[in-house]
């Protein structure tokens, strides 16, 4: 079923050179024949990805910052030439800066909001209305279990994951409302190992993920169309704690308990780059 699925899809991935974005190119090109358009502000990397590939999957890589409007729009125009139009946008570009807020820069501040959220956006209104017209499409965006609740040193990080969320939720009603055939699925996992999060102490029952342990969700989420994809099970409980608990209470319970507020305390994480 999933090989069916995908096989002659068209693909773009975002923050395609690491992370989740380069393992799910990974896979779903051993999985099935598809086309895959892989941006990352990492071409290098993405160039060895192509030389490195034994399928029979066609990849198309470019260098290209997401936080850059006209960049996305000269390259979309590209792919129109080459009647390359995605059926699945898989938005994985993001970067993180685990400090306090008051210890951010401006720029540390700006660069998080434009990746994570602002980008993402960017990059699914460049094919959207060709999609819409087309009647067919998925747009899957990366948002993280940090958009449901604050976490200490990840305020910018996670505001850019609520936005994210919001973003998400308001697309696909819109896209369900006017019956456009696109639909629109919001993945959101907890601390995962890619390397975005190193030092990171994982929270009571909320384990840290393996790459291959979320993709392999995303791959059958897809499939299946769902809105959202939430990893690990907690994950499901924390809107519903956080909407019946008062503020007290579940602060206690993130702070005391699961230590949840002190898991970013040893952060050392990499420099922040596509992921």
């Amino acid at each position: 079923m999933i090989k069916n699925y995908y096989d002659q899809k068209t693909i773009l991935i975002t923050g395609a050179a690491s992370g989740i974005g380069k393992r799910f190119a990974e896979k779903v090109s051993e999985i099935a024949e598809t086309t895959l358009i892989l941006w990352d502000r990492n071409p290098d990397i993405l160039d060895e990805m192509k030389a490195a590939n034994v399928t029979q999957s066609r990849i198309i890589t470019a260098g290209i910052d997401i936080s850059d409007p006209e960049r996305i729009y000269l390259e979309s125009e590209k792919l129109f030439k080459q009647n390359l139009l995605p059926d699945i946008i898989i938005n994985c570009a993001g970067v993180v800066t685990g400090k306090l807020f008051h210890e951010h820069s401006v720029d540390e501040i700006d660069l998080t909001i434009r990746i994570n959220a602002t980008g993402s956006m960017l990059v699914t209104q460049a094919f959207l209305k060709k999609m819409i017209d087309r009647g067919s499409g998925h747009i899957v965006n990366l948002a993280s279990a940090s958009g449901y609740t604050g976490i200490p040193r990840l305020s910018v990080y996670a505001s850019s994951k609520w936005a994210v969320l919001g973003w998400s939720e308001s697309l696909r009603i819109e896209m369900e409302m006017l019956k456009t055939g696109i639909s629109v699925t919001a993945v959101i996992p907890s601390y995962i190992d890619t390397g975005m999060f190193d030092g990171v102490k994982a929270p009571l029952m909320v384990p840290i993920l393996k790459t291959d342990d979320i993709v392999n969700r995303m791959l059958k989420g897809i499939t299946r169309q769902k809105k959202e994809i939430r990893a690990p099970f907690i994950v499901n409980f924390v809107p519903l704690l956080k909407a019946t608990l008062p503020t007290k209470i579940f602060d206690w319970l993130s702070g005391n308990v699961t230590g949840a507020y002190k898991s970013m305390d040893s952060f050392i994480g990499r420099e922040p780059k596509s992921s």
